[in-house]
């Protein structure tokens, strides 16, 4: 079973750096998600894995071996697009089967592992349809088993599930990391869709402008990142500058605009110019009280499981908070006066970056 390893990679087109230096190991039957936006080199990185574009630099091995100088055809890599790219002159059946037959399988087997696959994907009775008469989820279904088929281990998968609709979309996703699980395939997943990466990817990888920024359990990227891009691309979360006050062993006293916050953290001095981050869901609003900081509903959107609110503070400050609608199903109003409570056990602190935060965070 294949695991990858990617040492150094680099890809230049002119004055464009696509990939700048990535390394990076996926263990043999791993589901790795990469994240991140438009641009950033997602979909060149796994086409260097599969042999379409050749890197300027640095290495690709798949299980310890070099497959610099091997054809595209003898990787033994599945690849599934955005684009669903079925035969439309052929059945379901005749799509299944055409890797092996490319291969010069014999007959038989033929038959049987395109039977299995119809059973896989749940399509066999389907099997003499033709792509143009089955969905577009169902049209992906048949490039996965199609891709599975051929008998490779290790996947690509380029937006595959992009341009599908959003609950079909939600619906194939799990599909697919079950089929993966269940035949103990290694995978390689591009995405710019952030709930589809954290729920089905036992690693996400976040890249921007060409590098990988960070890497880590969906739960690590979410909850706890280690990087500013992170945890203001992956969901939404409020960025508060301060600065360092006091030190109390690892609690830090940071002043925002003369509100004060105690925020758990390490290797920060005092008078340090810091970021503070906080997820909406962490800041509960309750009606005025003496309690948090004191301010005024200027936005709020009801979006079905939760109420989405912008909250001004005094000296300008807006935070984010997001209630979920059974704890107050009536919402508060814009104009309303409420106050706004940050739990400091999920405040991450962050240094303040060297080139501003707007440039930090940018998508490019």
């Amino acid at each position: 079973m294949p695991k990858l390893d990617l040492i150094g990679v680099s890809k230049v087109y002119g004055d464009i750096r696509a990939l700048s230096d990535i390394s990076l190991h996926v263990d043999d039957k791993e589901y790795v998600c990469i994240l991140g936006p438009s641009g950033c080199g997602k979909s060149t990185l796994i086409r260097c894995i599969a042999g379409i574009h050749v890197p300027d630099a640095g290495r690709i091995l798949i299980d310890g071996g070099s497959v610099d100088q091997t054809r595209i055809e003898d990787r033994r890599i599945g690849y599934v697009f955005q684009d669903i790219a079925l035969f439309p002159h052929m059945s379901v059946r005749d799509n299944l089967s055409y890797g092996l037959a490319v291969r010069h399988a014999q007959p038989t087997q033929i038959t049987t592992v395109t039977n299995e696959m119809l059973d896989l994907i749940s399509m066999r009775d389907r099997s003499r349809s033709y792509p143009r008469e089955l969905s577009g989820g169902a049209q992906q279904k048949v490039a996965v088993g199609r891709a599975i088929a051929t008998g490779s281990h290790l996947f690509l998968l380029d937006e595959p599930l992009g341009a599908l609709d959003a609950l079909v979309r939600a619906e194939l996703r799990y599909e697919l990391r079950k089929l993966a699980s269940d035949l103990g395939l290694t995978v390689i997943h591009v995405t710019h869709d952030q709930e589809e990466a954290l729920s089905i990817a036992d690693r996400v990888v976040i890249m921007k402008s060409g590098r990988i920024v960070e890497v880590g359990r969906p739960s690590e990227i979410y909850l706890s990142p280690k990087n500013l891009f992170t945890a203001n691309f992956v969901g939404e979360t409020n960025l508060l500058e301060g600065k360092v006050l006091e030190i109390d062993n690892s609690r830090y006293t940071v002043d925002i605009k003369r509100h004060r916050l105690t925020v758990p953290g390490f290797g920060k001095n005092v008078n340090q110019k810091v970021i503070v981050s906080i997820r909406p869901e962490f800041v509960p609003l309750t009606p005025p009280s003496e309690r948090g900081w004191q301010g005024q509903i200027r936005q709020a959107t009801f979006l079905g499981n939760i109420n989405r609110y912008v909250v001004e503070v005094e000296e300008g400050i807006e935070i984010i908070s997001e209630v979920p609608t059974a704890e107050h199903s009536t919402g508060f109003r814009v104009g309303e006066q409420v106050s706004v409570l940050l739990e400091d056990s999920h405040m991450i602190l962050f240094d303040y970056p060297e080139n501003g935060l707007d440039k930090e965070i940018a998508l490019d």
